[in-house]
């Protein structure tokens, strides 16, 4: 195959954090519903918070820097190696940073 793919990941660490909640769950926090009601309702009584969507998630992790690189499509097979490669090389690895996530894959030609 002709072309090259662009490749995003990033690195992950053993302290990184990474917690998804439902936004049912979120507002049935008292603090939370006090702090949004008194934000955007200041001085109105009897008041709910409720949302239309119960499966929304809301998702909260350490942000972490994107790297890319490009490959052949040839290469689409070995992506994670490669990626490991690319942060070696970058010297990207640490002691408790050596995982991966391919965060996106995109053909270029």
């Amino acid at each position: 195959m002709d072309g090259t793919i662009m490749v995003t990941y990033k690195i992950l660490c053993k302290n990184d954090f990474n917690l998804e909640i439902t936004i049912d769950k979120l507002l049935s926090n008292e603090k939370i519903a006090k702090a949004i009601k008194n934000e955007f309702a200041k001085g109105i009584r009897n008041t709910n918070l409720f949302t239309k969507d119960s499966n929304c998630n809301i998702k909260i992790e350490t942000i972490k820097e994107l790297y890319q690189f490009e490959v052949s499509k040839n290469d689409f097979a070995d992506l994670i190696s490669l990626a490991e490669e690319d942060a070696n090389s970058r010297k990207l690895s640490k002691k408790d940073c050596s995982q991966i996530e391919l965060v996106n894959i995109e053909t270029i030609n």
